[in-house]
């Protein structure tokens, strides 16, 4: 496949770090190693090397959902592949799906959630913030997923316009607010997840989903540790991404 204008290419430097950028005939692009001229991209095959000003080469990759999710314009903490990977795997999201995500931050776990349900499905992510749903939506436009998501500007007090969704997510500093208008939004045997930083939030909500009716109640934590592989002297390395927030996930009950 040959990179055209307008592509969303990810750039790989000779030191391991990386840029997202659009290709456009006639753009500078500047980087610690020199500026790249982003037209000589064109026509060129993915795996394939454009260099700096100064000699310094730059390896064209197409740019993987993690690439796009971690690179994303920020205004808030974001969801980290890691957990959005598990929320996707325990709520069984699939292509067709109608899922309701509360605290849509900075659209990063839109992105994996559209992935999931495209082409058929449908995602409506709601925040009381209208500078994260217009940032959110700037993210998951450029991603290719702005068809899928319809954004709402509201409090989750107020509730959800939908019934009888697959799956609802809530990413909200109390989240146990969001349990009722959930319940009265899932249908039969659907899922919830939510995402909590302490401990004390995790039990609020636990007992919320409980006295609500939810059943098959589980909370957990996903640590990730790489490793610098060398020849005699792999390790890890001494920075990780650890704690990100515990996952609290159920399921709705007809009793």
């Amino acid at each position: 496949m040959k990179i055209k204008t307008g592509d969303c290419v990810l750039l790989l430097s000779s030191d391991n770090k990386t840029f997202l950028v659009d290709i456009k005939d006639g753009k500078i692009f500047s980087t610690h190693l020199g500026t790249l001229k982003l037209g000589d991209a064109i026509g060129k095959g993915y795996g394939e090397v454009i260099q700096t000003q100064l000699g310094k080469r730059f390896f064209l990759l197409d740019p993987t959902l993690e690439d796009r999710m971690m690179k994303a314009r920020r205004l808030t903490q974001i969801i980290y592949p890691k957990d959005a990977a598990l929320i996707l795997l325990k709520t069984g999201i699939l292509s067709g799906y109608r899922v309701i995500e509360c605290g849509v931050g900075s659209g990063v776990l839109t992105m994996a959630l559209s992935n999931a349900v495209f082409p058929d499905g449908r995602i409506y992510s709601y925040d009381r913030r209208e500078d994260f749903l217009d940032n959110a939506k700037r993210n998951v436009t450029e991603a290719g997923f702005g068809e899928l998501v319809e954004f709402k500007l509201r409090d989750v007090n107020d509730g959800f316009d939908e019934t009888d969704v697959d799956v609802v997510i809530l990413d909200l500093p109390s989240p146990w607010e969001g349990v009722s208008p959930a319940a009265r939004s899932i249908r039969g045997g659907g899922r919830i997840a939510s995402l909590s930083p302490t401990f004390n939030q995790v039990e609020k909500m636990v007992e919320s989903l409980t006295n609500e009716g939810f059943i098959n109640l589980e909370s957990l934590e996903i640590l990730i540790r790489k490793f610098l592989v060398r020849s005699g002297k792999t390790r890890p390395f001494e920075r990780m991404v650890s704690h990100t927030g515990f996952l609290t996930f159920g399921r709705k009950a007809i009793v």
